[in-house]
């Protein structure tokens, strides 16, 4: 059921904001939000985890890729990982949290699963597709914020 704010208003602004379904009008929005929140913490502070349970694995697969000082770049990740985690959690920097994973997950795409990798593993080609899943629920995250529910929104450096 479709209700607008006053007739008036959406003659004055011409735009759709002044009018709102049920849906979108009521707490379901919010709640999904901080629920797409953390997901996003829950999957770093999984891979983060990982990392500190086996951090010379992280380090041997990194090396395996043919990067420079592995075991340092596993740390690296493991803080960048930790940071993210933080970021979702609170909704602090979330927006430059959101654009960080980003770059980050396509770099891991390409880096680990890249079309050099297909022709070993064709699962190799569907590991590389779902980073791309995972950037593109990032920067509609990044482009919408990270709502009002247990979120510290006054904490940002980047005004989207």
């Amino acid at each position: 059921m479709w209700s607008c704010r006053e007739p008036s208003a959406a003659k004055r602004t011409g735009i759709a904001e002044d009018c709102h379904d049920d849906f979108h009008g009521g707490g379901l929005p919010r709640i999904l939000v901080l629920i797409g929140r953390l997901i996003f913490a829950f999957m770093f502070a999984m891979a983060v985890t990982f990392k500190f349970i086996g951090m010379q694995s992280t380090a041997d697969y990194i090396a395996a890729a043919g990067f420079p000082m592995p075991f340092a770049l596993a740390v690296l990740a493991a803080i960048l990982e930790t940071v993210l985690t933080l970021c979702f959690l609170t909704g602090a920097f979330f927006v430059e949290a959101c654009l960080a994973a980003a770059v980050y997950v396509v770099f891991l795409g390409f880096a680990f699963h890249g079309p050099s990798h297909w022709a070993a593993s064709q699962a190799e080609f569907g590991f590389f597709v779902d980073h791309f899943t995972f950037l593109a629920g990032l920067l509609f995250a990044a482009a919408h914020g990270p709502g009002d529910v247990l979120a510290l929104k006054r904490f940002a450096i980047l005004k989207i």
